[in-house]
């Protein structure tokens, strides 16, 4: 265990909610676990009381159940793939990569005849032709591509914890944005109320930079709470934001901690000043979007912050650590201010 942290309060000036159902969400998504023997019994109940449900409920407060549900299960699943990661990962990047590409094709086309002895695919093909049921087909497209690109990070994380290396920032950042499992969730948020954005507004750049930076937060928030309770004596993964800024500038994890949270801390207002300026003449869909992504953000806070109470902070806060308008020195989303300052 090393030094005691102290966690400064999280600066989130969005408002928390919670689905009315969420009881019942969280009692579903553990019948599915066990319905589809998602990994041995004892990740099954390690994975149940990490209550997904509620998460997503916290994502979704005012979606359609059936989809809060859909959103919760796919949270278990692909965490149970985190967990396979560790497996596979240890026996060679062939043999995961091969694991993957196979359940791809199930996502693709569940009637594929593949990994019929899988509970990892039975899950998967489950969760396909639900989401069949609530999206259209470039929806249900869209999904898939976030689910590649989100193995493709699966892979990268892997090749580091079999070598126990470290990426630098900018990498790191990168690849964050995808195996944070935030980016592969987002299509979903469309499916709870109904809607598809269309592609003159979710192909401009602006947009994606918006989901992008929900993504940082919810990963830099999650790294900063999984750090914290690793230093609570809780096991949690050798990649985090906090061990790569040690590396990169040479700093204690204290010091760690405060450069990350004021990281976020200027992308969070980033991302409001972005959201604020779509919104101004985006379609009612596209303030539909910005609102879930706003919703991501919260709920995962809240989330956290609930899943180790006795060692986390509780208090929020409208003041940010650091508001500074001048971008990130991080090559692979310093552009996101560039967005902003042009929309001025």
């Amino acid at each position: 265990m090393g030094p005691e942290l102290s966690v400064p309060p999280l600066f989130s000036p969005i408002a928390p909610a919670i689905h009315p159902n969420h009881s019942a969400i969280v009692v579903q998504t553990a019948a599915w676990a066990e319905t589809f023997r998602i990994g041995s019994a004892e990740l099954r109940d390690d994975l149940v009381g990490r209550d997904f449900g509620s998460l997503c409920a916290r994502i979704l407060p005012d979606g359609r159940q059936e989809v809060v549900s859909l959103l919760s299960d796919f949270a278990l699943w692909l965490s149970a793939v985190d967990e396979v990661q560790d497996a596979h990962g240890a026996e060679g990047s062939g043999d995961l990569v091969g694991l993957l590409h196979r359940l791809i094709r199930v996502a693709q086309n569940p009637e594929a005849p593949m990994l019929d002895d899988d509970p990892l695919a039975a899950g998967l093909r489950d969760l396909r032709l639900r989401i069949d049921r609530f999206c259209t087909a470039g929806q249900s497209a869209r999904w898939g591509d976030a689910l590649r690109e989100y193995f493709f990070s699966v892979v990268w994380e892997a090749a580091h914890r079999r070598a126990g290396s470290l990426p630098a920032l900018g990498d790191y950042t990168l690849m964050r944005l995808y195996n944070g499992q935030t980016a592969v969730m987002l299509p979903i948020l469309e499916m709870g109320h109904a809607y598809e954005l269309q592609p003159h507004e979710r192909d401009r750049v602006s947009v994606r930079a918006a989901a992008e930076m929900a993504s940082f937060v919810t990963t830099w928030d999650r790294d900063v709470f999984s750090y914290h309770q690793e230093h609570g004596g809780r096991k949690v993964s050798h990649l985090n934001v906090l061990r790569v800024l040690e590396q990169e500038h040479g700093l204690g994890p204290g010091a760690a901690l405060g450069l990350a949270a004021r990281q976020r801390d200027r992308v969070m207002t980033l991302f409001l000043r972005l959201s604020d300026r779509l919104a101004e003449r985006g379609s009612p869909q596209l303030r539909q979007y910005l609102h879930g992504l706003a919703c991501y953000i919260r709920g995962a806070q809240d989330w956290g912050l609930a899943s180790s109470p006795e060692l986390l902070p509780s208090v929020f806060t409208d003041t940010p650590a650091d508001d500074s308008h001048e971008p990130l020195d991080i090559p692979a989303i310093a552009w996101w201010w560039d967005l902003v300052a042009r929309s001025s």
